[in-house]
């Protein structure tokens, strides 16, 4: 089965159960502000089947990002530990919060271009929060935003600075490109509110602080795309639900 056909044939299988979970989830990748709710929807997102092999990235396009690394660089895509469990997934509320919306955290969010990559490769971050884009390679770079629905911006960035932007409207996901350096691709999500979180190497997710209430809850992924279960949690439950993304053989 070839790569391509394995990714567009991926179907989403989702367990849900309700006990107090016992798991390492990954940290959340938001910030609450002036949280009221007590319930809590912990998991763990996992891919099952044969994992597509990644394709190496080719720097040779600039001798100043290829000496950065002694051993090939590889595409970020679709990452997963010894376990199944799938990195760079976005989870988040869909749909069944209120209308209130609270401001934007102070504190930015940050990626880092290092060794011509863009790390970390997915975040997450609120409307009108400050994003930090910082040089820390030998050559310079630019950041190309290429959104839906967002204001596209564009800035050059020398080694040793860092550029700044801000989405104003939700969007899941905003990928984030160089312009130098066609390898490099990272992916941004925007929401209107704070529950939300990005998977990290144990494939842990982790939405907090929620008000009593059923819950559409989508996990997004770059290549494997978008699925949703709905919940319902009362105040102070901590309920588990597990995302399985499952491949199928091609007919």
């Amino acid at each position: 089965m070839t790569t391509r056909s394995l990714i567009s044939a991926a179907a989403l299988t989702v367990f849900c159960v309700s006990s107090q979970p016992s798991l390492n989830a990954g940290s959340p990748a938001r910030s609450v502000n002036n949280p009221t709710g007590t319930a809590t929807v912990t998991g763990v997102v996992r891919f099952e089947g044969q994992v597509p092999k990644p394709k190496t990235l080719n720097m040779a396009a600039d001798p100043n990002c290829a000496k950065l690394h002694r051993t090939p660089v590889l595409q970020q895509d679709v990452l997963t530990n010894g376990e199944g469990e799938l990195q760079n997934v976005v989870v988040f509320i869909a749909d069944g919060l209120s209308a209130e919306t609270t401001e934007a955290p102070s504190q930015p969010v940050e990626i880092e271009q290092k060794g011509c990559t863009y790390q970390p490769h997915v975040v997450a971050m609120r409307a009108d929060q400050k994003l930090e884009i910082v040089n820390n390679d030998p050559t310079s770079h630019n950041v190309h935003p290429a959104p839906g629905i967002n204001r596209e911006w564009n800035k050059a960035e020398p080694p040793g600075t860092k550029a700044e932007g801000t989405f104003s409207r939700e969007e899941i996901a905003i990928p984030i490109k160089c312009n130098i350096h066609p390898w490099m691709q990272a992916y941004v999500a925007v929401f209107k509110h704070p529950y939300f979180a990005v998977t990290g190497k144990n494939g842990g997710f982790d939405l907090r602080n929620l008000p009593p209430g059923t819950y559409t809850i989508k996990a997004w992924h770059e290549k494997l795309g978008t699925s949703m279960q709905k919940v319902t949690v009362a105040a102070n439950e901590n309920k588990a639900i597990n995302f399985v993304f499952k491949t199928h053989p091609s007919p």
